[in-house]
């Protein structure tokens, strides 16, 4: 059939997966390990770490921790890029699965729409039928011509 969609039977997520660029691989990977509780822990530990290393007379950044604020300002700017990288890259996700859902949506409304002209049709089989005679219709009439055929059942039910 011409003109009908089709329906998109792939597993959206594998195929984009299988699409991503290096760049959006790390993206995505630097998302995830610092949104959770092993980045806070992690880092936590380390901040604690520079803290007692730096706490004696040889230290090489003494209290108030110059060099280590210039590093967290530098992970903070870090930080705020590629997290912005990976909710820009969320929502042409999002937007991509809008659309997938929404010609899944169109093709399932064809189909459905396909589906109910063929039962409409066949009620309208069926109805002809009744009136030609050829099947009994509600009301209890028997069926007439070459349409009236015996139940091999009822046979069976007499013979016991």
């Amino acid at each position: 059939m011409t003109g009908r969609p089709h329906r998109p039977l792939t597993n959206w997520h594998r195929t984009h997966a299988e699409t991503l660029t290096l760049g959006e691989r790390a993206a995505d990977w630097l998302r995830n390990r610092m949104g959770s509780w092993g980045f806070i822990f992690g880092f936590t530990a380390v901040m604690a770490g520079w803290a007692l290393l730096n706490a004696g007379s040889a230290a090489i950044d003494p209290f108030p921790y110059i060099f280590l604020n210039l590093l967290l300002s530098m992970l903070a700017g870090m930080q705020g890029a590629i997290l912005l990288i990976a909710a820009r890259r969320q929502d042409e996700i999002s937007a991509a699965l809008a659309q997938h859902d929404y010609e899944t949506n169109i093709a399932a409304k064809f189909e459905i729409e396909e589906l109910q002209r063929i039962a409409r049709e066949q009620l309208a089989i069926l109805r002809r039928l009744e009136e030609s005679g050829v099947l009994a219709g509600r009301d209890g009439e028997t069926p007439t011509g070459d349409a009236q055929r015996r139940d091999p059942q009822e046979d069976v039910r007499r013979e016991r």
